[in-house]
């Protein structure tokens, strides 16, 4: 899904002035509830493409290399849930988020202080878990570690913004 940021379209747009006050964007944005919200596992801010920017040429990883490694996740996914029922992180409900996301001390420390200074819900918890074991996957790497967190937490930018 995508939505504006606000009623005109520019609050966050570095090239226009948004003519909106902060009551309107706030009412705008809270038009997705809080509990609807919460079940979206990516949220994030795009911001406009300079127009130098879009027809320049690109230096971005080729769509080549992405599918690669995206198959390589899932079937290292595929791995972890043989027998399971389950195909993908996605999937996985609060038992398997505790067998498959286990985490180290200093991961659980970054976890705990999110939770606190976002006033993140359990699900959110959940959703950032999950998340971060699926950024693990895509780097190869077994476990999760702080760096996978912080990169999930950063997927949930708007509930932050808006809902903490």
């Amino acid at each position: 899904g995508a939505m504006n940021p606000c009623v005109c379209g520019y609050y966050t747009d570095t090239s226009r002035e948004c003519s909106c006050t902060p009551g309107q964007i706030q009412k705008y944005l809270r038009r997705i509830s809080g509990p609807l919200f919460d079940r979206i596992d990516i949220h994030m801010e795009v911001p406009r493409v300079p127009q130098e920017e879009l027809l320049a040429p690109s230096d971005a990883e080729p769509s080549e290399e992405i599918r690669k490694r995206v198959e390589k996740g899932r079937e290292v996914q595929l791995e972890r849930f043989e027998g399971t029922g389950i195909h993908c992180n996605a999937q996985m409900r609060s038992k398997q988020i505790r067998t498959f996301c286990r985490v180290t001390d200093e991961t659980r420390d970054l976890l705990r202080s999110a939770i606190t200074q976002f006033a993140l819900s359990a699900r959110a918890y959940d959703r950032i878990l999950k998340l971060a074991r699926t950024i693990a996957d895509l780097a190869g790497e077994k476990e999760i570690g702080p760096m996978h967190v912080a990169e999930a937490t950063q997927c949930r930018a708007l509930e932050r913004r808006f809902w903490a």
